[in-house]
């Protein structure tokens, strides 16, 4: 897990907003988009869209689309990683 996988698993205890984590972190929006879709294909974050109960299987050619609608929350298995590091 990278400084910036760490990071911005910290930021998602909660179901967050991609707006929210544009805020909280200062990235740019691009890179934003590729930090959480790293940690989505690792399995460490789980999305949502169109609103935060309704979870989407992550899918490459779809996440382009609605990465920014989205909303994103740490996985079980994200957060033992995050935790013991």
């Amino acid at each position: 897990m990278t400084d910036a996988e760490f990071d911005l698993l910290d930021e998602l205890y909660f179901v967050t907003p991609f707006r929210i984590l544009l805020e909280r972190t200062g990235l740019p929006a691009a890179e934003l988009q590729a930090q959480l879709s790293s940690l989505l294909e690792q399995g460490l974050v789980r999305y949502y869209w169109p609103d935060p109960d309704t979870e989407l299987a992550y899918e490459p050619t779809s996440f382009g689309a609605l990465g920014r609608d989205a909303s994103y929350l740490a996985s079980k298995e994200g957060l033992l990683q995050h935790n013991t590091r």
